[in-house]
């Protein structure tokens, strides 16, 4: 199992302290992270898309080209691009300068974004919210197929006969579909035999076996082979040498997160008891000691049978280098730990 971090670049007040960290100082400490993630030899390094005041990343290949100078081998990943208010021919140039710098790492992580401040910003319509991605989608990836393109939709300019440059190292440039948990983004991916994340940051994990179940069916169908339909788990996560210290570190600037976006869309805010229930065993928080998070990634990979797990570390602002320490444990401890079991898992199945 391939295992990475990825992170939004949160720029919120600190719950503790009152503190609130600078754009500036914020993409040092992103670029800090990716570094250390190669060091330990995690596999995905991760940057979100946003337009708000509290998250410092707007464009994530830009942050993405700046770690591919700090880094060696980590793959490097939107998570995600809003492709339903961008154009996909710049995407695909950014992601392709992003993997000639990083010599052949780029992913581009397509998802139509869970905040809807850049459907205004750049000018479009939230009544064509999923025929927007759609439509991108299907021009993204005949823009990484064909050298020459003509192509022609309802929301963009058309192309006639015409290339885009430049050209990535890997070909194609890999594009995961990321999904919140509706069937139609579920069967979408699959139909189109491309990989899949999954964001699971509430309830049950167990409850979205049917989702991956229906991912799997729906490739097969359409006689992709199982290697093609890969699957990411992307979950909140966060480690400290013991179950109480992680609970306690992540907790403060978690609840402050959760409770200030559930406002905005009606939700309740974060209780501790609701935290901590979020932590039990089949829970969907991996907050505890390396060990937890071990048992919870296994216990997962048993209902999912999953490619690729990425932890999203910073939700809310933590002190940078208490994230610099979990993500110490996550390649010292938990990653080498989660590889020897599910290659071990494999050989005996």
């Amino acid at each position: 199992m391939e295992i990475g971090i990825y992170t939004f670049g949160e720029t919120t007040a600190d719950p503790l302290t009152g503190k609130v960290i600078s754009y500036e100082q914020r993409m040092k400490d992103m670029l800090e992270e990716a570094a250390l993630a190669d060091q330990l030899g995690l596999e995905v390094y991760g940057v979100g898309e946003h337009h708000r005041r509290d998250f410092s990343v707007s464009s994530p290949a830009v942050v993405l080209a700046a770690a591919a100078q700090r880094t060696k081998n980590i793959r490097l990943t939107s998570a995600v691009t809003v492709l339903s208010s961008d154009d996909p021919v710049r995407v695909f140039q950014d992601f392709a300068t992003v993997d000639l710098l990083s010599g052949g790492r780029a992913e581009i992580m397509a998802g139509r974004g869970s905040f809807i401040e850049s459907f205004p910003l750049f000018g479009y319509d939230l009544d064509d919210y999923d025929e927007l991605f759609e439509e991108k989608l299907e021009l993204l990836l005949k823009l990484r197929e064909s050298e020459v393109i003509t192509w022609s939709g309802k929301h963009r300019p058309a192309i006639d006969h015409q290339s885009v440059y430049p050209k990535p190292v890997q070909n194609p440039l890999p594009v995961w579909i990321a999904v919140g948990g509706t069937p139609q983004s579920v069967i979408r991916a699959g139909k189109l035999g491309l990989p899949m994340a999954l964001a699971i940051i509430g309830g049950m994990p167990d409850r979205f076996v049917p989702l991956i179940d229906l991912y799997r069916e729906t490739a097969a169908r359409a006689a992709y082979e199982s290697s093609v339909a890969r699957v990411s788990i992307n979950s909140h996560t966060f480690l400290s040498e013991n179950s109480q210290q992680a609970a306690d570190d992540f907790y403060p600037s978690y609840a402050d997160a959760m409770t200030r976006i559930g406002r905005e869309r009606g939700w309740s805010g974060m209780t501790r008891s609701q935290f901590d229930l979020m932590r039990e065993p089949e829970g969907s928080l991996l907050v505890g000691s390396p060990q937890q998070v071990i048992d919870k990634i296994l216990y997962e990979h048993e209902l999912f049978g999953h490619d690729r797990f990425l932890a999203q570390l910073t939700v809310g602002s933590i002190p940078h280098q208490k994230v610099m320490h979990a993500i110490e444990l996550l390649g010292n401890v938990v990653a080498p730990a989660v590889r020897k079991a599910t290659a071990a898992a494999r050989v005996n199945s």
